[in-house]
């Protein structure tokens, strides 16, 4: 399904179905490496139906749409700078497909904002993050698989370095006036997020 998405938003700006492929490729291969359980393709069909059901909302979809597809193109644990990397990918794959340097500037604030999942002046940007943020309001039995997958991903560190540091994200949230910015995701998420931020709180304390 999300190939068929990608593909069809790609032909928008390109007549050249192999390289669209090729683009697809890339993409698939990076979100099935064996050390992502959680940063996968299941999170960006998670991101896209989220996002779907709001679209109305969004102004630039297409954007919105590659935003989803590049934000977590590079992941590494191990290294700070892999949504800058993400958005340098999305920005040289816009500019091959021709597409407004204006938009290119937005896709890559979106991706640089699911670094901090800080408040901006665009609402696609706010839409983007919160929906990138919507596991964290789940049922718990969802959010329990998501974190124990984050922990995966973390496994070159011992617990004592990862649950000290996990505990700081999970508090920058909570400490937040609210974890999300718009208002659809604000009411349907936030009781609940902040509910499981402290239950995890609570396990990782222990």
């Amino acid at each position: 399904m999300l190939k068929e998405v990608f593909i069809s938003l790609v032909s928008k700006y390109s007549v050249d179905k192999e390289y669209a492929n090729s683009l697809w490729d890339e993409i698939a291969k990076n979100h099935s490496k064996k050390n992502r359980y959680y940063h996968n393709l299941s999170h960006l069909e998670n991101l896209y139906y989220n996002l779907l059901s709001i679209q109305e909302e969004i102004l630039d979809w297409d954007i919105i749409l590659f935003a989803i597809f590049y934000h977590d193109f590079v992941y590494n644990v191990l290294k700070q700078d892999n949504e800058e990397q993400s958005a340098q990918k999305a920005i040289d794959v816009l500019r091959s497909l021709s597409i407004d340097p204006e938009r290119i500037q937005l896709c890559k604030e979106i991706i640089l904002a699911t670094k901090g999942h800080q408040i901006s002046e665009k609402m696609d940007v706010n839409h983007f993050t919160d929906a990138d943020l919507s596991i964290l309001g789940s049922t718990w039995a969802d959010y329990e698989t998501y974190y124990k997958n984050v922990r995966k991903e973390y496994k070159y560190y011992p617990d004592f370095m990862y649950n000290k540091g996990r505990i700081k994200v999970l508090k920058h949230f909570i400490d937040m006036p609210r974890i999300f910015k718009t208002d659809y995701f604000y009411n349907t998420l936030e009781n609940q997020a902040k509910n499981n931020l402290r239950q995890e709180i609570n396990l990782l304390s222990k």
